[in-house]
């Protein structure tokens, strides 16, 4: 008896009532403490400022602090304030929004923050409020005016500070990869959930037009069950990735607290200015690419495919064989050409490619059973599988808007707060993120391919063996 042809026509329909219904899902099988009520509000001494805790309107003044100013740090300073060096505007957007408070174990960076932040306060008439700096994060939570925090800190920092801000009632806009690993992850997860506050992962990425307008595709069925989906983020530097940053001569240990700096790491080296400056070449404090470039590249993807789970299995290899040849095998301890798999329970698969010694990327596609995404610069083009040809119609989108820009995702965290929506980069994309980068970092160093139970929030082999979930201690660089 031969196999009864399936009604593509009823088939499709089945699909899309499952698609719409896992839209509106959380994600799956994170299982969040119970949720806590909102802060009390409380009354703010700042005349132009809104109360922390209290629903903001559109005309609301946001007061900012900032938690790690170096490189990254000082860039979201610049923004969130709207400010260059010479206070001239560094973007055009209306963010309505006041740096109040810098902390950095630096005090070049405290002295530097400072200036700015009051440099705009008088230049731009806003206000007789004081601008205060800080070594110790806690001190500056204790501010009950302060609403956001944006943590531009080194990874092993990012879980700490999070939880501590939303604990004293601070929304929270933290630099990728969310945390160090994962266990610490689904800690800032859990806390989000309790809180209530809004959280914005730090992927400028996570807001640009087209993937949510792919996204829109998607749930409306257009390509059928996604299947596949791949992205990268190639670059090549001769001279070693993140060698580029300059090491500071002020940089001493009288001039900086390198024991807290160091924080949760287990093998604790004594003071080195390249490990400050250049941090992201040592596993002691990141994931390498895969925790920074990858990052950018996993995040706006998620999105993209609509995905609403966490991944079921990863596999990464890499290795840093270019880099030894002509930079050194010293020089550092992460990869320098990465690629990794993911599946996902619901059948999707993803590639993600990496690489700092090679800069032809792989295209952006994500491909469904009756139809295939392809992204441009600013676009989204739809075509049909050749068998859905009578059932898809090609379809085009150009020039979307926002591109990647930082201040438009500083504007989506801020809009969220005051409007009481979903932020872009919200904690459900984060934490798929951060599963994907843990289990890829965790399969390239064990040589394993990863499973993930989402239940009880562990790893294993393919045949069930328990695999440690890394963190600080686990390997010799941790």
């Amino acid at each position: 008896m031969k196999n009864k042809k399936l009604n593509t026509a009823d088939s499709r329909r089945s699909f899309l009532k499952k698609s719409a219904l896992a839209a509106g899902a959380v994600v799956a099988g994170v299982n969040a403490k119970d949720s806590k009520s909102s802060p009390a509000p409380r009354i703010n001494k700042f005349s132009n400022a809104p109360a922390p805790g209290t629903v903001l309107g559109a005309a609301d003044r946001l007061n900012v602090g900032f938690v790690g100013v170096g490189g990254q740090g000082f860039t979201h300073v610049r923004v969130a304030t709207n400010a260059n060096g010479d206070f001239e505007p560094n973007h055009n957007y209306d963010l309505n929004s006041v740096g109040v408070a810098g902390c950095d174990l630096y005090q070049g960076r405290r002295e530097r923050v400072h200036s700015h932040l009051d440099g705009v306060r008088q230049a731009r008439n806003l206000g007789g409020y004081q601008v205060k700096t800080y070594k110790d994060h806690r001190e500056m939570l204790d501010d009950k005016d302060i609403d956001v925090i944006f943590i531009g800190t080194v990874d092993h920092w990012h879980s700490t500070i999070a939880i501590d801000a939303m604990d004293a009632g601070k929304h929270v806009y933290c630099e990728k990869p969310m945390t160090r690993y994962l266990g610490e992850a689904f800690d800032v997860y859990d806390k989000v959930k309790e809180t209530g506050m809004k959280f914005q992962i730090g992927s400028q990425y996570c807001s640009e037009a087209k993937w949510h307008k792919a996204a829109e595709l998607v749930r409306a069925g257009k390509i059928g069950p996604a299947t596949f989906a791949q992205n990268s983020y190639m670059r090549n530097s001769p001279d070693g990735e993140w060698n580029y940053y300059q090491l500071d001569e002020g940089v001493t240990p009288e001039t900086m607290d390198w024991e807290h700096w160091l924080g949760k790491v287990s093998n604790r080296p004594s003071f080195n200015r390249e490990h400050y400056h250049r941090w992201r070449k040592y596993y002691r404090y990141c994931a390498g690419i895969m925790g920074d470039l990858l990052a950018h590249m996993i995040h706006p993807l998620i999105i993209a495919a609509d995905v609403h789970e966490l991944p079921k299995r990863v596999v990464a290899i890499g290795n840093k064989t270019v880099t030894d040849m002509f930079v050194g095998a010293d020089d550092r301890s992460v990869d320098d050409n990465t690629q990794l798999l993911v599946e996902f329970p619901s059948g999707l698969c993803m590639l993600i490619a990496g690489s700092t010694v090679n800069e032809q990327g792989i295209g952006q596609v994500i491909r469904g059973h009756e139809g295939t995404l392809y992204f441009g610069g600013g676009s989204v083009e739809l075509r049909p599988e050749r068998p859905f040809a009578d059932l898809v119609d090609q379809e085009s989108y150009e020039n979307l808007e926002p591109g990647v820009s930082i201040p438009a995702h500083v504007e989506n965290l801020f809009s969220a707060i005051r409007n009481d929506h979903d932020t872009n980069g919200n904690i459900d994309v984060a934490i798929i993120a951060q599963a994907i980068i843990s289990m890829a970092e965790t399969s390239n160093r064990f040589g394993e391919a990863v499973y993930l139970d989402k239940e009880t929030r562990t790893f294993h082999t393919g045949r069930g063996t328990v695999i440690p979930v890394p963190t600080y201690g686990t390997f010799d660089l941790s």
